[in-house]
This record gives structure tokens, sequence and C-alpha cells, in this order.
């Protein structure tokens, strides 16, 4: 039996993990889930928001589901999403990006990834006052962690039989930085010469993503440009409530999430939106081999919104959490 570290979350973290864990069961696959709690409430009470005790339950049991945790607006604790990625070394951040039958969106055939570096960039944390009214952020960008992606992206084209990697960047303005990215990317490439490559500009990047999204396959940048586009891909198919996450590391060690916040508006009233983390569940089923059961719960997640008879009221329906988890069973079983 798989044995998964679970960290329900904040918010509706609780309620719309326990729905993935539901749907999951009804698949009859065979895990033991071993809850953790991290976010917000344990920080109060410990002082950390990640507690050894979750970062040694997920480096004993190799894969986790996490729930959405909160994170403070400019003062409070640094962010818990960073420090299990940081701690646990979980330098690719990769979000497949799908239209899904039923969801009214502006595109009918999005169909990519945004993989994203975890590790670095602005993202480290580095910053100082200067003088009073300066401040100054350290952009890290290091050679071992640009080829780390970029042989990753083009690693995950191949395996899913896709023809195109589109490295983003701002080397124009940031010359040793992105350039440094750049290079690399194009030193991975090398190693796998039957993947189409190109380069786009950010800021070009976004444009195309609003203009002609299918144009894209795989996408690979640094982790800032990545936190900004993986939400504009996600708005492309109908917003975070129906975008699946996966974070990996190095030796088979990865954590699964869905990227929505923690809603704390709502968090107890059974109003929560699950298909974000029961499609992160998905993706965490297929990553360890058990693929007619991630297939089995995508496709009833995609039979559900295709009806359009059971919908949560973040997609225009009247349905709450335990509806739509009930409907999503149904269709499995």
């Amino acid at each position: 039996m798989l044995k998964v570290t679970l960290i329900p979350g904040d918010g509706i973290g609780p309620e719309v993990s326990a729905a993935a864990v539901r749907i999951v069961e009804a698949t009859g696959a065979q895990i033991e889930w071993e809850s953790v709690e991290a976010g917000a409430e344990v920080a109060i009470k410990n002082g950390t928001p990640v507690p050894d005790e979750v970062i040694n339950s997920i480096i004993t049991n190799r894969i986790a589901l996490k729930g959405p945790l909160t994170t403070p607006i400019g003062g409070g604790f640094a962010s818990a999403n960073v420090a299990l990625r940081k701690r646990l070394n979980l330098y690719a951040n990769v979000r497949p990006v799908k239209t899904l039958p039923g969801v009214n969106c502006r595109f009918e055939n999005v169909d990519l990834t945004v993989i994203r570096e975890n590790s670095e960039d602005l993202y480290s944390g580095l910053e100082h006052i200067v003088v009073p009214g300066v401040v100054e952020s350290l952009k890290i960008i290091t050679e071992s962690a640009c080829l780390r992606i970029g042989r990753y992206a083009f690693q995950y084209a191949r395996d899913n039989k896709l023809t195109l990697v589109t490295a983003v960047h701002k080397a124009n303005i940031m010359k040793l930085a992105d350039g440094l990215f750049l290079e690399c990317v194009r030193r991975a490439h090398r190693e796998f010469p039957e993947i189409g490559y190109e380069e786009l500009i950010v800021d070009n990047t976004c444009m195309q993503m609003v203009m002609r999204p299918e144009r894209f396959q795989v996408m690979v940048m640094e982790n800032l440009y990545g936190d900004i586009l993986s939400d504009l891909a996600s708005g492309l198919i109908g917003g975070l409530g129906l975008t699946a996450s996966g974070n990996i590391g190095e030796g088979g060690i990865a954590m699964f999430e869905a990227v929505h916040g923690s809603a704390p508006d709502i968090a107890g009233r059974g109003l929560a939106n699950p298909v974000a983390m029961t499609l992160s569940a998905a993706m965490l089923l297929a990553h360890v081999g058990l693929t007619s059961e991630a297939a089995a719960v995508r496709g009833a997640v995609e039979a559900v919104l295709a009806k359009g008879q059971v919908v949560t009221r973040d997609l225009g329906g009247t349905a709450g959490t335990e509806q739509i988890t009930q409907a999503i069973i149904a269709e499995i079983k």
C-alpha cells in the first residue's frame, strides 16, 4: 500500500482535501494517508508554519498532497509554500493547463504546461534596507538550477510526446541573469534535438497567451515569471479552481497541490470547489504509476463538468462541495 503525506491546509483546505481523498479512494487506489498540519494556525501555535514533523513525513513517504496554505501579505511569517519547496528541494513546479468540457471560457483548445523553476530567483527572499526608503531585493540565478529546469522541461516534452518547448525570459534587460538562464536552456536543448525550441520575452509571451494560447505546448521559465504566467494560463481555462499543480524534486520526492487560495471567507460553509485539489490528486496518481486510477479521476471530473448539472458557484452554478464530490464519485463508480 502506498503511503502519502496529506496536508489539509488552511481555510477551505480541509474541505477540498477531504473531497479529493474520497474521490481517489473511489477508484480503489490503495493509499494510506498520513495527515500532518501546516499553515497559519500551526504558525500561531508552534512559531513556524512548517514544523519538522511535516518535512520528516514527506521525506519518509516521498509523496504528498497539500491543500492551500495562507501566506500573510507584507508581514508575518514567511510563505509556508516557499518553505516547503526550499526544504524539500522541489525544484520544478509543473502546472498543466487544459480546456475542460462544459466550462465557459474564451478558448476551446488550450493544452499547455507551465514549468517553473522553483528554488531561486527573487523567491530566495534576500532583501534588505539600503538606506531608509530604499529596499534592495536580490535576484539569484545559478547555472546548476537553470540547467536542471531546462533538462526537466525537455524531458517532460519527450515523455509526453510533445514537440515544442518555449523558454520565457527578459534577457534584453537582465542580460546577465536571464542571459545565463537562456544559455543553460540552450545547452539542455542540445541533449534533446528532436524537440523544437523557441525563446520569447516575457511581456510578448503574455500577449501571445491571451491571443493564441494554442501555439504553446511546454513553457519553461524562472520562478517569478512562472508564478505570474501560470496564473494567467489558469485564467484561460476558467480559473485557479480548475488547475492542478505538482512540485517535483530529485530522488522521486514530489508534492501535489491546489494552487488557489485558502478562501477564509467561505471556509466551513461547504461552498468550495474541490476540482483543482482533485485534479492535483490525479497528477499524484499518475506520478506514482497509478495511471488508470488517474485517468478515472480526470475522466469523472470532465464528465461532471460536461453535463453542467452539478457546478459550484465559482463556475456559475449552485452546487456545494458535497454535491460535486458525490457527482464525481458517481461517475467513477
